[in-house]
């Protein structure tokens, strides 16, 4: 009952008219964004937190508008996907098996809006696991101290890989050229400026926001320069829509697998680490095992559609777990989205529910009151974003490039920060060019101080004894959940990857 009175006051605060339009906002904007190939739902997040900050919105409002925009990105990868063959993101990879033969048989109209439906079931009951599990998670708070909280930290750099990764050490790399960023700035216990080389600017370290918006937004832009032909693939394909709605017959087939896939969806999305991709392969490949009898996946079964679109929205909800209640992304979306709380001087972790319970409850309804609205939004006006795909990159980057620098201008009046967020673009593009990953940067720039701070403390409280990280069975348990996570990816990483490009070049030669 409890839950169910935290929920109501949820929804007080997020019926309100600002917090309504924010969210239509968002699930419009995240939409788009998640159709545009390329940009995904970490970027569009991170464009969009410039935004948040110069419309001066709370810690409730600033969330709403981007979870907002993370749920709608969500949704929008499918679109690409399913006309163009062009997956938005990397989860909506799966939707191209079954989605782009379905819409040359000139069923796209079909395909967009059984995706829809299946983002949105995916997406609802997701949100409802977060609350049925999220509190459940919170009562153990009163069991972390300063080492399990630096064990804590330690899983979640050894799970940034994800069990769908192959390359640890490129992981490991990036985590550590975060936590050497973090270190900028003046050491909070001993006031000595470390790596600031005279800088007054860097005195106070290296601003979350500048570090996102450049590594994501401004990356993607020199990326746009380097390949400046752009995306000519988009331009002159002819698109047929077709019906729009699904029949029920074919929603009454669809159900079971979107019932099955969201919970297998939720539980990839719960392990920190494993996010979107994951859930979108597990429950496409288990749902062909399941039904695919007749050999139809491949070809354009409505199956085939539905699974993996609930998978990775019911993923993209389970990620929002770990974070709000342990302090821990649960993929690269939610470190954006963890950065947003700590500049917001919002601590997540298990104190969240009872300290900041209108923030989590006011998200939560938001959640649900997004997926709604996704669901209005993207049956009716899949011409419009159909549509959207057209814009030449070469407008759309320009875009970008303004929000980010206007945004950025906008939260610190500092131009020194414009020519730092530079920085971290042309960084971004030489670490995407070797095929480093940007979220363990991230994480590192994140967690580095709170990691450093729980780890001197533990250790000065039991007198310089460092054998006080492994002291509790808690932090055990902790410490070998991590060395489990590192170490999986590399036996099973390299299994799923083939199964996963073994998918892509059936589905190549069917359409072929």
């Amino acid at each position: 009952m409890d839950t169910l009175s935290s929920l109501a006051d949820g929804f007080a605060i997020a019926l309100t008219w600002q917090n309504l339009l924010l969210a239509l906002l968002g699930c419009f904007l995240g939409t788009i964004m998640g159709a545009l190939p390329g940009l995904g739902p970490s970027n569009g997040v991170a464009i969009l937190i410039p935004l948040a900050f110069t419309l001066g919105l709370g810690a409730t409002p600033s969330l709403i508008l981007l979870t907002s925009v993370y749920y709608g990105a969500m949704y929008g990868g499918r679109i690409s996907s399913i006309l163009l063959n062009i997956p938005g993101d990397e989860p909506a990879m799966m939707t191209c098996l079954d989605g782009y033969p379905m819409a040359q048989k000139g069923r796209a109209g079909e395909a967009l809006s059984l995706s829809g439906i299946a983002s949105f079931v995916g997406a609802f009951l997701a949100t409802w696991g977060l609350i049925l599990l999220a509190p459940q998670l919170v009562k153990i708070a009163l069991l972390f101290g300063p080492a399990e909280y630096f064990a804590l930290f330690t899983l979640a750099f050894a799970t940034l890989g994800g069990v769908a990764s192959t390359n640890q050490a490129k992981t490991a790399f990036a985590a550590a050229l975060g936590l050497g960023l973090a270190m900028v700035g003046v050491d909070t216990q001993t006031g000595v400026p470390r790596f600031t080389y005279g800088e007054v600017h860097l005195y106070d370290g290296i601003d979350f926001l500048v570090a996102i918006v450049g590594l994501f937004a401004l990356s993607e832009v020199f990326i746009f320069l380097e390949h400046r032909h752009g995306s000519a693939d988009a331009e002159g394909k002819k698109i047929v829509i077709g019906r729009l709605v699904p029949s029920f017959a074919l929603l009454k087939q669809c159900t079971p697998t979107m019932l099955r896939s969201s919970a297998l969806g939720f539980l990839a999305g719960v392990l920190p680490g494993a996010g979107a991709s994951l859930g979108s392969f597990i429950s496409y490949s288990m749902e062909k095992r399941l039904v695919d009898k007749e050999g139809t996946f491949g070809t354009g079964d409505p199956r085939g559609v539905a699974a993996p679109e609930a998978g990775n929205n019911a993923a993209a909800g389970g990620a929002l777990v770990p974070m709000l209640a342990l302090g821990v992304p649960g993929s690269g979306t939610t470190a954006v989205l963890l950065a947003v709380l700590l500049s917001l001087n919002i601590t997540p972790g298990p104190l969240l529910f009872a300290q900041q319970p209108d923030v989590v409850w006011g998200l939560i309804a938001a959640l649900f009151i997004a997926n709604f609205m996704l669901l209005a939004m993207n049956i009716p006006m899949i011409g419009l974003f159909t549509r959207v795909l057209m814009v030449p990159p070469r407008i759309l980057m320009p875009i970008v490039a303004m929000v980010s620098f206007v945004g950025i201008y906008g939260i610190s009046g500092s131009s020194f920060d414009l020519l730092v967020m530079v920085g971290f673009g042309v960084m971004g593009w030489v670490l995407r060019k070797l095929d480093v990953p940007l979220v363990p940067v991230i994480l590192g720039t994140l967690l580095g101080n709170a990691m450093e701070s729980n780890m001197r403390r533990a250790i000065t409280i039991d007198n310089g004894n460092w054998l006080t990280l492994i002291d509790s069975p808690l932090s055990i348990a902790l410490w070998s959940l991590a060395v489990i996570g590192f170490v999986l990816p590399m036996v099973l990483g390299k299994v799923l990857k083939g199964r996963m490009k073994m998918a892509k070049e059936e589905e190549g030669a069917v359409i072929d």
